[in-house]
């Protein structure tokens, strides 16, 4: 299909913001003066979003084989 490639592009993109957020939450990337920086908060939602694009890839490259 069509559809798959892009939606696998746009799962891989939401796993790396969620790892920059996650890295950023632990205070390994970024500015120390933003408001994510050694945030817990942000270790969770990055993982949170991490696990939705990895679900989001899952459907792309289901589709790919489908």
């Amino acid at each position: 299909m069509k559809i798959a490639k892009p939606i696998i592009i746009i799962g891989a993109l939401v796993i790396v913001f969620g790892l920059i957020f996650q890295s950023q939450g632990r205070g390994q990337l970024g500015p120390e003066s933003s408001f994510m920086y050694y945030n817990k908060d942000w270790i969770y939602y990055g993982i949170v979003i991490v696990i939705f694009g990895i679900i989001t890839s899952g459907v792309g490259i289901f589709l790919m084989r489908r």
